[in-house]
């Protein structure tokens, strides 16, 4: 029979599991344990150890050099531990690299129903690239939900970080926006792929591109020059959920039309 866990014992599993990632390379998201690391498994036996993990989709046991050894996704255990902790998500992010926090950022996306991919890269094929002068670009994460394309820069910047340099990142975020409207086929490719080929795309139409800035901390400014939106990673997740409600404050670029397999929509 499984055991009863109560909310405190939880909390301490959970705890137990944050002090253990502190002292991890911040390069590394999946982390293998011995199983006799974690004090909160001493007393179990091997049929109680899979049943509890059995709970967690953070957390499983993996078999490596003949030992089995608890393996811990921090991606995964930072959006999940929200609410055992109190910690909030932006202090977690401190477990992660700049690689890290892209993924993190991604998570939350997929958790919100979002198809996603981070590091795109694409060359600029249009005439905007002789008056940038910038012929390749890369988005950090970008998010399909519906007729919403979030085109996310992602920066472990911190309150105190200026303005104006959150400014110009947020603006140099829009001009790959710009860019990205402007090669229509990498684009349609991109939808193509994230929502698969038998998404009913004519009915989706306009898409609505959304240059998104994702920073460490909160900032007290919520907004660029541009209306770009500047969000910390604690607010995120409300950031997407209120999304409709405040999109007509941002600065959005609306697609008109898209190529599928060669053929406009």
């Amino acid at each position: 029979m499984s055991r009863v866990y109560s909310s405190p014992l939880i909390k301490h599993f959970f705890l137990e599991i944050y002090n253990l990632l502190k002292d991890t390379d911040s390069a590394v998201t999946e982390i293998w344990f011995e199983i006799s690391e974690i004090e909160f498994f001493k007393n179990f036996s091997d049929f109680e150890l899979r049943d509890f993990l059995d709970k967690f989709d953070f957390i499983s046991i993996q078999k490596g050099n003949y030992v089995h050894y608890i393996v811990v996704n921090k991606i995964v255990f930072i959006t999940r531990c929200l609410q055992f902790l109190e910690l909030d998500v932006n202090h977690l992010s401190f477990l992660l690299n700049s690689d890290g926090f892209e993924a993190l950022i991604k998570e939350i996306l997929s958790q919100n129903n979002y198809k996603t991919t981070k590091n795109f890269r694409f060359s600029d094929k249009s005439d905007l690239k002789y008056e940038t002068s910038q012929k390749r670009y890369e988005i950090d994460v970008i998010g399909i939900y519906q007729s919403y394309i979030l085109v996310i820069d992602a920066k472990q910047w911190k309150r105190k970080d200026s303005y104006s340099a959150m400014n110009k990142a947020a603006n140099l975020q829009y001009q790959r926006v710009i860019a990205l409207k402007k090669n229509p086929e990498i684009l349609s490719n991109l939808i193509q792929n994230l929502l698969g080929m038998k998404f009913n795309f004519r009915k989706k139409l306009p898409f609505i591109l959304i240059p998104v800035m994702v920073t460490l901390e909160s900032n007290w400014v919520r907004i660029n020059e541009n209306y770009i939106p500047l969000v910390g990673i604690d607010n995120f997740n409300s950031f997407l959920q209120e999304l409709r409600i405040n999109l007509q404050h941002f600065k959005t670029i609306e697609v008109d039309k898209i190529f599928v397999q060669k053929q406009l929509v």
